[in-house]
């Protein structure tokens, strides 16, 4: 009897563990995949795609995939990185022709950040379908917002192919004050805001976020909060989302192509939200090396700690301190040591660590032309002048920590409203 219990035991964890390995081996399959459910609302239409080299579905080109299938697509919208995702991060692009469709590029990025109502005026529907990685300041979400501002403004339909976000799990950091709104943070978020871009274009309209002072072609008699059900709120504008399969926000969504030249692995892009804010210091990123955002470091810096030399390549033409040795610290690891070592937050410990050890503390932060709070780059990417300030003041990470958790709160309960997806909490 005995041994039929052991045998029946063993059965039934064997079992479980074969239905929790066939779990997770369910396959995440992004918005643009599920082409029979949107490809209907495409045939005889004129359309537009804001896309890059991640709008893919398997390793098909989206573009190329409308075009076999018949659709009838007139013009690219590009983003930051360009169409094919290999200019600098800034760097400004002209528009071109591509080169395997013919079809025109028409760069959003740098003087010019949202279509003319003379290039929308012979579309119909305009598609976006870029991988984000779900953090404020990368800077798709605020060409997002341009690009349904124009839809609005031009009466359009707009469809999100939604993707998942690969730093979803979580909401964490500063929330952006209003003041130091700019296009590397564009509304009242933290810089993880947990949120897929399909939903956040639900809150978009939803909070009424959207430069409504611009939109005085939308029928004032309807609200704005019906386009949360995809209600029509003129004759033609509408915001439709194409949601993505078997995915949750408790998801560690590996993503199959680098979203941009410098996140080039799943450890640059965990550690971003964290590292990227040395991009308003004097302290190198780690662009020009193999990990960007997992090396960070200076030249004055003692010896003693991890050495980098950044030099040009791809996506990091003129890197902070080109062909100079740099002293500092390498995160780089296995995403699960990372994802363990980050517990759900952003690590306030190195950026604590490189403002104390550096000796020359008033040329730390990279100064504007004016010395405007709101100018900082730095200030700028935290949404704030508190962490800037904290960090002078030598605050502790909990010290800090604590400042965000009013507004984290309030986010939260706006957030829970446009989810999705399963929530992590």
């Amino acid at each position: 009897m005995n041994h039929l219990k052991i045998i029946l035991l063993i059965f039934l964890f064997i079992n479980y563990k074969v239905q929790a390995q066939q779990k997770n081996s369910i396959e995440i399959l992004p918005g643009a995949y599920q082409t029979s459910e949107y490809f209907n609302l495409l045939k005889s239409k004129r359309v537009a795609v804001f896309a890059n080299h991640t709008s893919t579905i398997n390793r098909t080109h989206l573009i190329d995939t409308l075009k076999k299938s018949g659709i009838n697509v007139l013009k690219i919208f590009a983003p930051e990185h360009g169409f094919r995702g290999r200019a600098d991060a800034g760097e400004k692009l002209g528009n071109s022709i591509d080169s395997i469709t013919q079809i025109p590029i028409i760069s959003l990025y740098g003087k010019k950040l949202k279509p003319t109502n003379f290039e929308l005026e012979d579309i119909d529907i305009l598609i976006f379908d870029i991988q984000d990685v779900g953090v404020r300041f990368y800077t798709y979400i605020s060409s997002l917002q341009y690009l349904i501002e124009s839809a609005i403004e031009n009466d359009k339909i707009i469809i999100v192919l939604d993707r998942p976000n690969p730093n979803g799990f979580y909401v964490d950091g500063p929330v952006l004050e209003k003041e130091f709104t700019s296009f590397v943070g564009m509304q009242t978020v933290p810089i993880v805001y947990g949120m897929t871009i399909g939903e956040y274009a639900k809150m978009l309209i939803g909070e009424k976020w959207i430069d409504w002072k611009m939109m005085r072609k939308v029928d004032d008699k309807i609200s704005f909060g019906e386009a949360l059900g995809f209600e029509k709120t003129r004759n033609n504008f509408k915001l439709i989302v194409i949601p993505c399969k078997n995915y949750t926000h408790k998801s560690k969504y590996e993503l199959p192509i680098k979203p941009s030249p410098n996140l080039p692995n799943m450890a640059s892009v965990y550690w971003y939200p964290t590292t990227c804010l040395f991009e308003g210091t004097v302290v190198s990123e780690g662009r020009g090396t193999d990990f960007p955002f997992c090396n960070f470091g200076h030249p004055t810096y003692s010896k003693k700690l991890f050495s980098f030399t950044p030099t040009s390549r791809v996506g990091a033409a003129a890197p902070k301190f080109k062909n100079q040795i740099c002293f500092g610290w390498n995160v780089f690891n296995s995403t699960e040591f990372i994802l363990k070592e980050l517990n759900k937050q952003i690590q306030l410990k190195y950026l604590i660590d490189a403002y104390n050890l550096f000796e020359h503390k008033d040329s730390f932060f990279l100064h504007p032309k004016s010395d405007l709070q709101e100018n900082y780059f730095f200030n700028k990417l935290a949404g704030n002048s508190k962490l800037m300030n904290q960090l002078i003041a030598k605050k502790t990470a909990i010290e800090i920590r604590l400042s965000w958790q009013k507004k984290l709160i309030e986010f939260k309960k706006i957030r829970k409203k446009y989810l999705l997806y399963q929530d992590f909490e």
